[in-house]
């Protein structure tokens, strides 16, 4: 046993030698790696978007998610990299609200109804107000007892007339939206 004690320190001391007798050597610096990570991977209700999906439905590629959970209420927003807007937000939440009270308290005055997403579903486009333009918005009834919302928020330059062509958009990539995945 003291054999091999002994042999391993002159075995650290012949390669501490070795060292400072070698001098430095210059590591050229890497350029930093960019990588793409799907929506899914930030969670939430991030894991039911697909920034390819997003971009098939809309036309317009996202690159950043961040996702958020309070209670029942699962939330997801999707923006480019280099812009604040436009951005995307998914709102899931757990209820027991029906039909009626869907459309009586969650459904906008003003809003139109949508065939063949969930229980029963809307769409609106709302003004711009702040320092954002005009906001599309789909909300849905989900069949597995699920408020969902899509809202697409653009930029102060937008007009109503692309809030009002985004959410026809709107309307195809929610019926992507699994949200019995959550």
């Amino acid at each position: 046993m003291h054999g091999r004690i002994a042999l391993a320190g002159v075995a650290v001391l012949l390669v501490s030698g070795c060292a400072e007798e070698a001098g430095q050597v210059a590591v050229p610096r890497a350029e930093p790696v960019s990588v793409d990570l799907p929506a899914a991977s930030s969670g939430g209700a991030c894991r039911l978007f697909d920034f390819a999906v997003i971009e098939e439905h809309t036309g317009t590629r996202f690159d950043v998610a961040a996702s958020s959970e309070r209670g029942d209420t699962h939330t997801c927003v999707v923006r480019a990299e280099q812009a604040l807007l436009p951005e995307l937000t998914l709102t899931v939440t757990e209820t027991s609200i029906d039909v009626a009270t869907f459309t009586a308290d969650v459904q906008p005055s003003g809003a139109r109804k949508v065939g063949m997403l969930g229980q029963v579903a809307y769409q609106r486009v709302a003004a711009a107000g702040g320092k954002h333009g005009p906001v599309a918005e789909v909300g849905w009834l989900a069949k597995e007892d699920r408020l969902a919302v899509l809202r697409w928020t653009l930029p102060k330059s937008a007009d109503r007339a692309a809030a009002d062509e985004l959410a026809g958009k709107l309307v195809a990539l929610a019926k992507t939206v699994d949200t019995r995945a959550l």
